[in-house]
């Protein structure tokens, strides 16, 4: 007997039109605080659980310093990069996504690469991965993805159904996936992985001029990354190979470094580029916007508690100081609201007095007053509103940020150019790789997506096919899949792929 057809509703019962689709200004964003169903979803999904973090719960930290080696101070006014030699105190914290404090650091996961600058102008904080791209291009689903990598609410069991189903129906993770089963998915150690800002961010100069910027760290010490064998054997002989591996390195006076540069494009490239340059699936090509170097990260100092400063470090994409700003990137939208709202469950809404956390270079002072956990005394008698006339702290207009359009409906808008999902991820797997990344690759997504169930393995091995018909093939071959039903549903649209599927 068919089961009932049931709606998708919100916490109080009114149907929902959309959970695919944020509400945004055009189809590029930026995303509209409108949104109910979206800021409902997000601020659930943040209060999910008590008191670990609910992503990156597993981690490692080290402080250390960036130093300006190149003049960049065209592209933004940040006083931290305003002269060579400049050097800045930072705080970086490396971790898993999926696991919780307890897994394994040789996990199939992407890693964490969130860095804190202790600019003169207040806390800067750059949260981004080991990969330049991810799974999803539009924060409404999010917590859906992430529920994938979580576990089974009955057996309390990770499950490859619920991972590969989600990925299969979900055409734009294609790329994401096929870096996450390469070997870059089980980086060797924090000091052997890039780091990378993912999303299209904003710099801009005294003159009011703009540009969108991709951040690049690459590490020093050269990329080396784990075979599927070697990381199980590290999970269970030392499953805190990583956390090791960092402490012990900068004990020893072996500080990892990395070289930081930037992929630059103006607002006319960006205007009538072939893809649009916020979707943080793809990748900018190096040959149309070349990297240009800025500065060198240096880790040398361990922390001297865990908790109080790895554990209770909390980052945002949000801070920002003048000459650094968003994008209309929809998933960036989504997590400026969505960290800070995380940390003040976690932590508190005073978590910004947490030693690691509080701004160093300058004092904060603002009119926000009270609440759980204040240790901060330096207000008194001063007034808690704006605007005053007892000398309270003013606004400084010319730190605003250069304006820039923004057109088209305000609706649930789907993406414009399904088809370029598999583009990049084609390449990837036929111009970068070599003949022993494919044969590991291959082998990974056999070893994981074997487990799932036969209508999944059909739909998601389909998609690995419309990136490149060998990569479909041999995926196919090693599950023991026919190969011409493949093809056949490869051909599809993904709403026709589904129901074949189905049947």
């Amino acid at each position: 007997m068919a089961k009932k057809k049931r709606t998708l509703t919100t916490n109080f019962g009114t149907p929902v039109d959309d959970d695919q689709n944020t509400v945004t200004a055009g189809s590029s964003g930026p995303a509209l605080i409108q949104d109910v169903h979206l800021i409902e979803k997000l601020a659930h999904f943040d209060r999910e659980r008590i008191p670990e973090r609910v992503v990156h719960a597993k981690g490692a930290g080290a402080y250390g310093y960036f130093e300006v080696t190149h003049d960049v101070i065209r592209y933004t006014m940040a006083q931290f990069l305003s002269k060579i030699g400049k050097r800045t105190e930072v705080f970086v914290r490396f971790s898993t996504v999926g696991g919780e404090r307890g897994s394994a650091d040789s996990a199939r996961d992407p890693r964490g690469f969130a860095v804190k600058f202790y600019t003169e102008e207040g806390n800067y904080d750059l949260v981004g991965n080991n990969t330049p791209v991810f799974f999803i291009r539009d924060p409404l689903k999010f917590p859906d993805f992430i529920h994938t990598q979580k576990r089974l609410a009955a057996s309390n069991l990770k499950d490859p159904d619920m991972f590969w189903d989600f990925l299969s129906l979900t055409p734009e993770s294609v790329h994401q996936v096929t870096i996450l089963f390469s070997n870059r998915g089980t980086p060797r150690s924090y000091r052997h992985m890039n780091g990378y800002s993912g999303h299209t961010f904003k710099r801009y100069n005294d003159k009011g001029e703009y540009y969108w910027v991709k951040i690049h760290l690459i590490t020093d010490q050269g990329i080396q990354n784990l075979s599927r064998e070697e990381a199980t054997r590290l999970a269970g002989e030392d499953p805190d190979h990583a956390t090791r591996d960092l402490y012990e390195a900068i004990e020893r006076g072996d500080h990892p470094s990395w070289t930081v540069s930037v992929q630059i494009m103006t607002a006319e490239q960006a205007g009538d580029y072939h893809f649009n340059p916020f979707d943080i699936t793809k990748v900018l090509p190096h040959g149309d916007f070349p990297l240009i170097p800025v500065g060198r990260m240096v880790l040398d100092r361990n922390p001297e508690n865990y908790f109080a400063e790895v554990e209770q470090s909390a980052f945002s994409p949000g801070n920002f100081v003048p000459g650094i700003a968003a994008s209309p990137d929809k998933l960036l939208q989504g997590r400026l609201f969505s960290y800070h709202d995380t940390h003040r469950h976690r932590l508190g809404p005073n978590y910004h007095l947490i030693p690691v956390n509080r701004s160093k270079g300058t004092a904060a002072d603002n009119y926000q007053r009270d609440a759980a956990m204040l240790t901060d005394e330096r207000t008194g008698g001063d007034p808690n509103y704006y605007p005053n006339t007892f000398a309270g702290p003013e606004p400084r207009p010319e730190v605003a940020e250069p304006p820039f359009e923004v057109t088209g409906m305000a609706a649930r808008q789907t993406y414009t150019h399904p088809n370029d999902d598999f583009v990049q991820a084609g390449d990837l797997y036929r111009k970068v790789m070599t003949d022993e990344d494919r044969d590991h690759l291959i082998g990974n997504i056999v070893d994981h997506l074997g487990g799932a169930q036969k209508r999944i393995q059909l739909r998601q091995t389909a998609l690995f096919y419309k990136a490149d018909p060998e990569y479909g093939r041999h995926v196919a071959e090693g599950i023991g899949l026919d190969v011409k039903k493949v093809e056949h549903l490869a051909g599809l649209s993904q709403e026709e792929r589904v129901k074949a599927t189905m049947e």
